[in-house]
């Protein structure tokens, strides 16, 4: 059998067809992130002021999902990325109808645990394919590339459920885009995504003729990712708090917005442009990090990412709500995709797979977490503005913590001897 050559240009077709699953897989995400908690009280029952079950179905979301970002990730290595692709489609199939058929609040919390199944599956697989297909010397720009990819699908569904939802009725708008989101995703994998395993094993067998060290055990690459490895802790912790700010956006931002005035489609259009300036930058910070390293872009973005979070309770209106948007979407852009590709150069081709989904493990469950959170500040504080204070004093913690502990990764610009 001919070699299989690394690398984007060489192996642009199949890409390109990852690029676009992924961008499926976010609007998937998309379609729950704006509609459902801004109309949480008027049509699926929530009482109002109740931000801690208003949170549940983000908690929900987050543990899954990082549960399956884990399973995900050793799974892909043993049936192949394909498999895992196509049965995260298969479980995302009923979602639209359990929100249109919703009686109360239970269903939806259903209907999210089934997204972050679908999520961990396919999230992970359209990532870890892409870097099974590319150079190491463009880990930066293929996890941009997915990401912008991702979020740039989570703002274009939050602004068409927003706009489907003023004209059909909400539960009638998602069933529409849901539903035929999921389906076209499911075709698309059965007739053109192939496994890009193959590729993972050959650069894994070439390393391995230079290293005859073993392979790890799971519990082996999930103690080292987690703890053992001071640089892969700190990016860990990193990924944790990063998801807090998303969870916020996700929860609280839309009724915050709804509840100050704006309709519907502004309140889709200011979350909307948190989700563009976070895919769109990505294009750029993802490259960036290939060549200033990854370090620097992390501890930066989580400052920014925090300061535009502070932002959003300090003024009124809805250009300063979007200004603050952008800020924090560009904050997330400096770290989001340069956080993967940490994990990416530290962790060999025989267990990058795995070690990719433990560290999505970490930052996935910081929905849970967050979304505990910030309903505990609101709840005990009384206001939504406790919440976007608990997440802006996270995000200074972990990135001052991430600074003392984290290393350049980047394999051409540690320091000798690194």
């Amino acid at each position: 059998m001919n070699a299989l050559v690394h690398g984007i240009r060489p192996n642009v077709v199949q890409f390109l067809h990852q690029l676009l699953q992924v961008l499926l897989v976010g609007l998937t995400l998309g379609m729950m992130r704006t509609v459902v908690p801004a109309l949480a009280e008027t049509e699926f029952g929530v009482p109002r002021g109740s931000f801690l079950l208003l949170g549940t179905f983000v908690i929900a979301f987050g543990v899954v999902k990082g549960v399956m970002n884990f399973v995900a990730g050793r799974l892909s290595e043993r049936l192949g990325r394909r498999r895992v692709l196509v049965l995260g489609w298969l479980v995302a199939l009923p979602i639209p109808g359990l929100v249109w058929f919703a009686p109360g609040w239970g269903w939806i919390v259903f209907a999210t645990i089934l997204l972050g199944v679908n999520q961990g599956l396919t999230w992970s697989m359209t990532q870890t394919s892409k870097l099974d297909l590319t150079r190491p010397d463009e880990r930066g720009l293929t996890i941009g590339l997915n990401e912008f990819a991702g979020y740039a699908g989570v703002a274009l569904a939050g602004l068409a459920t927003a706009w489907l939802a003023t004209a059909l009725g909400a539960r009638t708008g998602l069933l529409v885009f849901g539903g035929g989101t999921v389906l076209v995703a499911l075709g698309l994998t059965l007739a053109w995504v192939k496994d890009t395993l193959p590729w993972a094993r050959q650069d894994a067998a070439r390393h391995a003729a230079a290293d005859d060290t073993p392979v790890p055990g799971t519990w082996d690459v999930f103690a080292r990712v987690s703890w053992r490895d001071r640089r892969l802790m700190a990016v860990c912790q990193a990924g944790l708090v990063e998801k807090f700010v998303d969870a916020l956006v996700w929860v609280m931002l839309p009724l915050f917005l709804y509840q100050r005035g704006l309709s519907l489609p502004s309140v889709g259009g200011v979350v909307g442009v948190y989700g563009l300036a976070w895919g769109g930058s990505q294009l750029f910070t993802g490259k960036l990090s290939d060549h200033v390293g990854r370090q620097w872009p992390n501890v930066l973005g989580m400052f920014t990412c925090g300061g535009g979070v502070a932002l959003m309770v300090l003024g009124e209106g809805v250009a300063w709500w979007s200004v603050s948007a952008a800020v924090t979407g560009l904050g997330m852009a400096l770290l989001y995709p340069n956080l993967s590709a940490a994990v990416a150069d530290v962790a060999p081709p025989a267990w990058r797979g795995t070690a990719i989904g433990i560290y999505r493990f970490w930052r996935d469950l910081g929905y849970g977490v967050g979304a505990l959170g910030l309903g505990l500040a609101a709840q005990l504080g009384g206001d939504m503005a406790a919440a976007f204070w608990f997440v802006a004093l996270a995000m200074f913690a972990s990135g001052t913590l991430l600074a003392w502990f984290g290393e350049e990764t980047h394999t051409g610009l540690r320091r000798p001897g690194a």
